[in-house]
């Protein structure tokens, strides 16, 4: 073959070879689909998608001017708006008919400090503190507040010796007590912490007679300098015993007594003066006698003490239904009358506990009530603040906790703190009342007296439901939140139980 042909045979086998690598079209081989552009390079074939963009830019300002314009474009405005305003005035008008349907909540009722927590007496500060003084009582006061204490009970700490009137300063401390600079320091401590000082102000208290019966009317004259003086100090009320005697042997010197106390106030005239009486009277109609002769804000008696169960439930129901609650005081041991265990014994002082801190007022405790502790060779035991005793230190650690737990729960619910007060039940060994507020939720309390008998209570009123959750129990085997049935109640010998219910309208 010649060279001509050779070279006209490579070309045609080139032309072939580029026509194989041209890209196929539609009509190519008769094929009826398309086949993207590719290329190859060294074996490797390359697929090229042609870019294809489909970004949207809206309308134009020129563009949106148009069709805001348009007939259509101006009803759906119109529209929408009409709808905007009427669903407006639809969720206006269903907001108006809750409230207007809710039923309305009552206005709280107007209470002072020493409504709103337990008062908590001190009449040794020696005794309490087991110091020679004061010195160590600004700092117990942490301890107090813990229990949710709303005012402390000082004293009396001022120079007096026993029926001589002529020894009497009211405006001195003694040195027993400590001194001027250590009282500052615990009203100090205890104002940092919400707490309220109160002075036993009696001046005869190592004698037998509290006033010098002999000598009353210039004993009492010397009572209103001190409170001036006192008042100066910072202190926040004032407390004396046997005041139905000395409000009936100096009636206008007493009078200025208790204006000057109701007289004073703080700069901002909310937080008022306390003064405070106590008295052996025991009756009802006694309690209330002396109460409305001598103006006393709180009055401490025997109303509660060395009384049958259903005694105590008419005297409480009396007084109740005679006074508003704010001027009520329940006490059933004292400075005098000795420590809680001591007056109704060391089996029932969890269940003294949990009716005091329930009853509607102001409960009143003496130093030591919290643990148990019991009267020794005088009616001033040493404050036990450790215990080398180790099931003692368990007894008083278990008073301590319940009464904490019980006075924590009454600062807190409005039903506890200041609600109506309904009797449900009363014999000679049980008592049973329910505590309400407004929509709050009620508590019951139910009380057994009875050392070795359980009492079955049936409960039924149109204020009660069938059943109650319990809450706290004086007895360790009464399952806390279990429901009881309210007409069967059983209530174990020396148990005292709290109940409560949710309100419904």
């Amino acid at each position: 073959m010649s060279n001509d042909t050779e070279v006209d045979m490579k070309d045609v086998e080139l032309n072939e070879v580029e026509q194989e690598k041209q890209p196929m079209t539609e009509g190519d081989a008769g094929n009826n689909y398309a086949i993207s552009p590719v290329t190859e390079k060294n074996g490797i074939v390359k697929v090229k998608i042609p870019d294809e963009e489909s970004k949207f830019t809206g309308l134009s300002k020129e563009e949106l001017m148009k069709v805001a314009g348009t007939p259509g474009w101006v009803r759906v405005r119109w529209a929408l708006l009409i709808l905007f305003w009427l669903g407006w005035l639809g969720m206006l008008a269903g907001a108006i008919a809750i409230i207007i349907q809710a039923p309305r909540c009552k206005p709280l009722p107007e209470m002072n400090w020493w409504n709103k927590g337990p008062l908590y007496q001190i009449g040794d500060v020696g005794a309490f503190t087991n110091s020679s003084d004061m010195k160590d009582l600004a700092g117990k006061v942490q301890a107090l507040d813990d229990l949710k204490v709303k005012g402390l009970i000082i004293g009396p700490i001022h120079v007096s010796s026993e029926d001589k009137p002529d020894e009497l300063d009211l405006t001195k401390i003694s040195e027993d007590a400590g001194g001027l600079a250590q009282f500052k320091e615990v009203i100090e401590a205890a104002h940092k912490r919400g707490i309220f000082i109160v002075l036993d102000l009696t001046p005869n208290y190592k004698g037998k007679d509290p006033w010098f019966s002999n000598d009353a009317v210039s004993t009492v004259q010397k009572v209103e300098p001190a409170l001036i003086y006192w008042l100066k100090q910072g202190v926040d009320g004032f407390l004396f015993y046997g005041v139905e005697k000395v409000s009936a042997a100096a009636p206008s010197l007493w009078s200025d007594v208790e204006a000057l106390i109701h007289n004073q106030t703080d700069p901002q005239g909310k937080t008022k003066k306390v003064l405070i009486g106590v008295t052996d009277q025991s009756s009802p109609k006694e309690i209330s006698a002396t109460l409305n002769k001598t103006g006393v804000d709180l009055l401490l008696s025997g109303a509660l003490r060395s009384k049958s169960v259903l005694e105590v439930a008419q005297a409480v129901d009396s007084l109740y239904s005679t006074y508003n609650q704010t001027q009520l005081a329940w006490n059933i041991g004292g400075r005098i009358a000795g420590h809680l265990a001591s007056v109704v014994g060391f089996a029932q002082v969890k269940l003294s506990q949990l009716m005091l801190l329930t009853l509607p007022g102001t409960p009143v405790f003496n130093y030591g009530d919290e643990i148990g502790l019991e009267d020794e060779v005088n009616k001033y035991p040493t404050m036990l603040w450790k215990f080398n005793d180790e099931e003692k230190q368990k007894e008083m650690s278990i008073f301590h906790s319940f009464f904490k737990s019980v006075s924590v729960k009454r600062m807190k619910e409005r039903s506890l703190q200041h609600g109506e007060y309904l009797p449900l039940f009363s014999s000679d060994a049980a008592m049973a009342y329910v505590r309400s507020w407004d929509q709050n939720e009620r508590y019951l309390i139910a009380l057994n007296w009875h050392s070795n008998e359980t009492v079955t209570l049936q409960l039924k009123h149109a204020d009660i439901p069938e059943s109650a959750a319990v809450v706290f129990s004086t007895s360790d085997d009464t399952e806390v939140d279990k429901e009881l049935n309210l007409a069967q109640l059983e209530v174990k010998p020396g148990e005292g139980i709290m109940l409560k219910f949710p309100y419904t309208s």
